[in-house]
């Protein structure tokens, strides 16, 4: 991808084509409250210069399990407007880094329930089912 990272006022064909996703996506993150736009005559949508950089982060996270919920909440520590610092876009990394390795724990701690214990000798006798 050969392009500003940063550009201010893209339409939603502009963010589409850039980040090759359909421009019903990027109609339907902004409606979930993920990219944040302003309207211009003829109620267009113009795109924040961070528009490109969040759709990234979004793209990454769902990959990785998030929900839609999840990412809406940690955005809310981005600067609303601007281009968020790399400062910024560290700490919404570390945030959710956090909510991942909690998951992973769960995932974990799901595995080893499912995970067949060796059977254990009843006292005085053999295992159930070698009678």
């Amino acid at each position: 991808m050969d392009f500003d990272w940063h550009t201010p006022g893209l339409t939603v064909g502009q963010v589409a084509e850039r980040m090759r996703i359909a421009p019903s996506a990027v109609r339907w993150y902004a409606d979930e409250g993920l990219l944040p736009c302003e309207r211009v005559a003829g109620n267009q949508r113009r795109f924040f210069a961070d528009v490109l950089c969040r759709i990234a982060m979004i793209r990454a996270a769902q990959r990785v399990g998030l929900t839609l919920a999840e990412i809406r909440e940690a955005f809310t520590a981005l600067p609303p407007g601007q281009v968020p610092t790399r400062d910024d876009w560290e700490r919404l990394a570390d945030q959710l880094r956090g909510v991942l390795n909690q998951r992973i724990g769960e995932l974990l701690s799901l595995l080893d329930e499912m995970t067949p214990q060796a059977e254990v000798p009843s006292p005085g006798g053999p295992a159930a089912g070698q009678r």
